[in-house]
C-alpha cells in the first residue's frame, strides 16, 4: 500500500532545516527592483514577476558558469548598508514563512565591498539584518535560527581573509566557512593555508565539491582540506557501481559526512537530469547522510516547500523521508550538539509526528 501524497499546505507547515542557501541568490524580485532603482543599476526588466522569470530562465542553461553570472544583478544591490540590512532581514522572514526552523546562510563578503564597505562592515551589517529578521519572525510566532557561513571565492585571492573573518566573528553569529564560485579548474587545495588556519581555530567548514567537477574534488575537499561537509556532492555516485560503494563513497557514508544536495539547482547546472533520477534518492536509500537544500531561491525559483513537493511528486518521497533529511541537516549543523538536539527533539520530531 503506497502512502498518500502530502498536500502543499501540509508541506509548508512542516519544520525544515536548510544548510546550503546563498544570501545573494535569495532576494525578493520586488526588492531587487527597488534597490536597483536606488543605486542606478540597470536590470533586464523592472517588473518583479518578469524579473523572477528572467532569473529562472537564465539559470536554466545547464551551465554552471552562466548560472553564476545571474548574480551580477543581485550583488549590484547588495553594496550598501541599506541594501544589506534589507536583504538579510527579508531573507530570514521568507524562510520563516516557508516553515524553516534552522538555516545556515552563506555569502562572500568580498563581493559586497564595491561601494566602499570594509569586509568587517559587511559582516556586521548582514548580522544586524539577520538578527532583525529573527526578532520579527519570533514575534510573529514563526521562530527561525539562522547561522552564517562566510565564503571565500575560490578563483580569487582573498580566501584567507574570509577565513580570518570567520574566526573573528564566530561568537557573533558566524558558525562556519565555505569556498564558493566556479569549481572546475579551481581545486580546494589551492586554499589549503586557509583551511589549516580554520582547523587550528576550531572553526568548521564545508566545501563546494562534486558538482561541476568529480571525485577528485570531493576527495581533495575531505582528505586534503578536512571539510566536515560537502556542498552538493552529486558526483559521489561516480564511485558507486551497481549499489557497491568505492572507497571514497564508503568513507563519505560511513563517517556520516553530510551531502548538501540541491535538486532544482543541480538540474539547472546540468549536474542532474531530473528530480526523479536525482542522486539524492539513491544516496538516501544507501544510507548516506543527505540533506535537502535550495541553494539559490530566486535564481532557482524555489523554496524548501517546493523542493520537498518535487521529491514527493516525482521521486515518491514520504513524510518519513522528509523527516530523515531534516534530522540529517540538524545533526550536521555547525552549532553545538545540545542546540542541534533540542531542535530535533522539541521541534522537528513533534512536527512530523502526525504524518509518520
Amino acid at each position: 500500500m503506497t502512502a498518500p501524497r502530502i498536500d502543499i499546505d501540509t508541506l509548508r507547515r512542516l519544520p525544515k532545516a536548510v544548510l546550503h542557501d546563498h544570501l545573494d541568490g535569495g532576494l525578493r524580485p520586488a526588492t531587487v527592483v527597488e534597490l536597483a532603482a536606488a543605486v542606478g543599476h540597470t536590470l533586464p526588466t523592472t517588473d518583479p514577476d518578469e524579473l523572477a522569470a528572467w532569473f529562472f530562465e537564465a539559470a536554466n542553461s545547464g551551465d554552471l558558469v552562466r548560472y553564476i553570472a545571474t548574480f551580477e544583478h543581485t550583488l549590484a544591490v547588495m553594496q550598501t548598508r541599506e541594501g544589506l540590512l534589507r536583504t538579510a532581514e527579508e531573507y530570514v522572514l521568507d524562510l520563516a514563512a516557508d516553515g524553516v526552523v534552522y538555516a545556515e546562510v552563506r555569502y562572500a563578503p568580498e563581493l559586497n565591498t564595491r561601494a566602499g564597505l570594509a569586509l568587517s562592515e559587511v559582516v556586521e551589517t548582514v548580522q544586524e539584518g539577520l538578527a532583525a529578521g529573527m526578532a520579527k519572525a519570533a514575534a510573529a510566532g514563526t521562530p527561525v535560527r539562522v547561522g552564517t557561513l562566510l565564503c571565500g571565492m575560490r578563483m580569487f585571492d582573498r580566501v584567507r581573509e574570509a577565513a580570518d573573518l570567520a574566526v573573528a566573528f564566530r561568537d557573533a553569529g558566524v558558525v562556519g566557512f565555505d569556498i564558493a564560485g566556479a569549481e572546475d579548474g579551481f581545486p580546494p587545495a589551492d586554499h589549503l593555508a586557509a583551511f589549516e588556519h580554520l582547523r587550528r581555530e576550531n572553526v568548521p567548514f564545508t566545501i563546494h565539491a562534486g558538482e561541476a567537477h568529480g571525485l577528485p574534488s570531493i576527495h581533495q575537499a575531505l582528505q586534503v582540506c578536512g571539510a566536515q561537509r560537502i556542498g552538493h556532492g552529486v558526483r559521489i555516485t561516480d564511485d558507486i557501481v551497481d549499489g557497491k560503494l568505492g572507497r571514497l563513497a564508503g568513507w563519505v557514508r560511513d563517517r556520516r559526512v553530510a551531502l548538501e544536495m540541491c535538486p532544482t539547482s543541480n538540474l539547472q547546472t546540468g549536474a542532474a537530469d531530473s528530480i526523479a533520477a536525482h542522486p539524492i534518492t539513491a544516496l538516501k536509500d544507501l544510507g548516506f547522510r543527505v540533506t535537502l537544500n535550495t541553494d539559490n531561491r530566486l535564481v532557482s525559483g524555489t523554496t524548501m516547500t517546493r523542493e520537498m513537493s518535487l521529491l514527493v511528486e516525482e521521486a515518491g518521497w514520504t513524510a518519513e523521508d522528509l523527516r530523515t533529511v531534516t534530522v540529517n541537516a540538524l545533526k550536521s549543523a555547525f552549532i553545538p550538539f545540545d542546540q542541534r538536539n533540542a531542535l530535533i527533539e522539541d521541534v522537528v520530531l513533534p512536527g512530523y509526528a502526525p504524518l509518520v
